[in-house]
């Protein structure tokens, strides 16, 4: 577990009583087959936040980035299809490592978290022709390639899109660098 799970894996503990052992036991016993039914039952049965509900059911249905042995593999898995964007990855996490040692790297399901103190960056080869940097940046206006999301439930609060990897500039990285800098 990073220490981002960790943390919630304690304020599980302190604000419900359980350990996260034992909501898995008891979502478990409803024999559910989908996270989302979990978290649908966490939330109106057991007042969970999102999430809270979100990390049981993907701790109960093991389908979570810490869950899996092979860090390695939950990247590879995210460009299976999409194998013209992993140069594009590779350029970046090449330049976004030259920032500083503190960077922990998070591979998830779907996407790459980068963070310091808090996260400051996703990587994600989003459908198969856009690649989607996600970036921490509140506060900031929208400008040159930098898009505002305006979404309630967002993880970034401004994006890059990719398409090619002559499309990584000095541009794209001074946006994940000033990210960067925000999250010390």
């Amino acid at each position: 577990m990073d220490k981002a799970e960790l943390t919630m894996v304690e304020n599980l503990y302190k604000n419900t009583g359980k350990t996260l052992e034992q909501w898995i036991e008891i979502v478990r016993k409803e024999n559910f087959e989908k996270p989302g039914q979990i978290i649908k039952f966490l939330k109106e049965q057991h007042a969970f936040t999102h999430g809270f509900a979100n990390l049981v059911a993907l701790k109960s249905k093991r389908t979570d980035a810490g869950s899996v042995e092979n860090k390695n593999e939950l990247v590879e898995k995210q460009y299976i299809g999409k194998e013209h964007f992993k140069p594009i990855y590779d350029k970046l996490m090449s330049e976004i490592l030259k920032f500083g040692k503190d960077i922990e790297i998070a591979p998830k399901i779907a996407y790459v978290s980068l963070r310091r103190k808090k996260q400051f960056a996703t990587l994600q080869p989003a459908t198969k022709t856009r690649f989607e940097i996600g970036i921490n940046l509140k506060g900031h206006a929208a400008e040159g390639k930098l898009e505002s999301i305006n979404s309630a439930n967002a993880m970034c609060s401004h994006k890059i899109n990719l398409s090619d990897i002559n499309d990584i500039d000095s541009e794209v990285l001074d946006w994940l660098k000033t990210a960067y800098d925000n999250a010390g």
